[in-house]
């Protein structure tokens, strides 16, 4: 069985199919603890690793945290952090098959020579909105959408700074699913019937 690398859009749920098909598959998924092992790796505080995820604008103050703590070794720059990630994700992969949430897994895995299905999961805004309330605990509608807007801005950011490609690019990918459209639990019965059948191959 491959392994799989699933993107997705702020509030299309996401982590939830990705979570699924893991337990599905009987595979692990792998999510913050790919930041953990990142914070680990480099001996700052766990919590603002997490407060970075996919967002290019906290790299900054979390690579400067790094240079001071580590005397010279890591430079002040974005790509240092990817970097410790990046191993980290090589490494899950090479563990055997699981399911990777964001951070550029799939072109990693691409430039590393390691087969995987590739998924990028989708919705339109009202199916979106909905999810993000419920994330968020606010109805309101302006907050709802800024939300909205800022996580996805920032994830293309990161994904274009470190891969040059477009985030959420159907190339990008074996398969995009509307999660609006399908269901979660629908996506969740595609990617698995797809893992399996190339299992089968």
């Amino acid at each position: 069985m491959k392994v799989i690398t699933l993107s997705r859009e702020y509030g299309a749920g996401g982590h939830t199919i990705g979570k699924a098909v893991a337990k599905k598959l009987n595979i692990p998924f792998y999510d913050k603890d790919i930041i953990r092992n990142a914070a680990k790796a480099s001996g700052i505080e766990l919590d603002l690793v997490e407060e970075e995820g996919e967002d290019m604008s906290k790299i900054e103050t979390i690579m400067t945290a790094i240079s001071n703590l580590s005397s010279g070794y890591y430079n002040d720059t974005h790509e240092k952090l990817v970097e410790i990630q990046k191993a980290i994700i090589i490494n899950y992969a090479k563990q055997g098959p699981c399911v990777i949430l964001g951070r550029c897994a799939d072109d990693i895995l691409l430039n590393a020579g390691i087969d995987c299905i590739n998924v990028f999961i989708y919705a339109d805004e009202l199916h979106r909105a909905k999810r993000i309330a419920e994330l968020i605990g606010t109805d309101d509608v302006n907050q709802v959408r800024k939300a909205m807007l800022k996580r996805d801005e920032a994830r293309h950011n990161y994904f274009h700074h470190f891969t040059g490609k477009k985030w959420g690019f159907s190339s990008n990918y074996h398969i995009c699913l509307d999660s609006g459209f399908l269901g979660y639990d629908k996506c969740t019965d595609i990617i698995v019937d797809i893992a399996k059948d190339q299992d089968n191959r």
